[in-house]
């Protein structure tokens, strides 16, 4: 049985871009969409949260001359684009999936309204956050650690391109250790790069463990919460 029965996951957009610098790759979408169709039919309640980086980061727009407030709603939409491309790939997978958006477009996707989709995840449908909070300057991992907390889960899995929490950047130094188990004071403390500040505050008010995986590497997802393997990182309380 899983250990978690109610997590969610929360996927950078450089993970959907796969190899590519930019944009979606099917293929890496799909198989994360197979893995998470695993996972569901586990019988793990899910809840996903999705970034946009694959498609424009506001910090970096706003660097070319673009207002911080309008490059952040531009990138709130590339998540939306992120969002329908893995719902699209879980439905054709046979996982009934809802994609709920913070700034309203019912054309395409239902607006957020946190006892719908508490409902949803009763009925077994796997549901999609995106479009961040709805407002500027908070990032996708304070939207996650934001929803997990709404959603009351078990944990939330951070699903990046690297293996968990180093205590120093591993692309530039090849000495950087991996912190297997760390507790939230560290975290904070530490200043890792893996989330921001506020994602890590939210997460330890309401005692939600972290779970940080490579999700690049197949069937980790799986490992983690089907067969319970440990994997990556864990940031949770110090006395847990």
């Amino acid at each position: 049985m899983p250990q978690y029965a109610r997590v969610l996951l929360k996927l950078s957009g450089e993970v959907l871009a796969g190899d590519k610098n930019f944009g979606l790759n099917f293929e890496t979408v799909r198989r994360i969409g197979e893995e998470v169709a695993t996972v569901h039919r586990a019988g793990v309640s899910l809840s996903l949260v999705v970034g946009g980086g694959n498609m424009l980061r506001g910090k970096e727009m706003e660097k070319l001359g673009i207002e911080r407030v309008q490059a952040d709603y531009m990138g709130m939409l590339g998540t939306v684009i992120n969002a329908l491309a893995l719902q699209d790939v879980l439905e054709q997978l046979g996982v009934p999936t809802r994609v709920q958006t913070a700034i309203e477009m019912r054309s395409v996707a239902e607006p957020y309204i946190r006892r719908r989709a508490l409902r949803h995840m009763e009925k077994g449908r796997v549901v999609i956050f995106a479009a961040g909070t709805g407002s500027p300057y908070f990032s996708t991992d304070t939207t996650a650690a934001l929803r997990a907390a709404e959603m009351n889960v078990d944990c939330m899995v951070k699903g990046t391109k690297v293996d968990g929490v180093y205590d120093a950047n591993p692309q530039t130094n090849a000495s950087a250790r991996l912190l297997t188990d760390i507790a939230y004071e560290d975290a904070l403390t530490g200043r890792f790069e893996v989330m921001d500040a506020s994602a890590f505050s939210l997460c330890m008010e309401n005692k939600i463990p972290i779970l940080v995986i490579n999700i690049s590497k197949r069937d980790n997802l799986v490992s983690l919460l089907v067969k319970g393997e440990r994997i990556g990182t864990i940031v949770h309380d110090r006395s847990s």
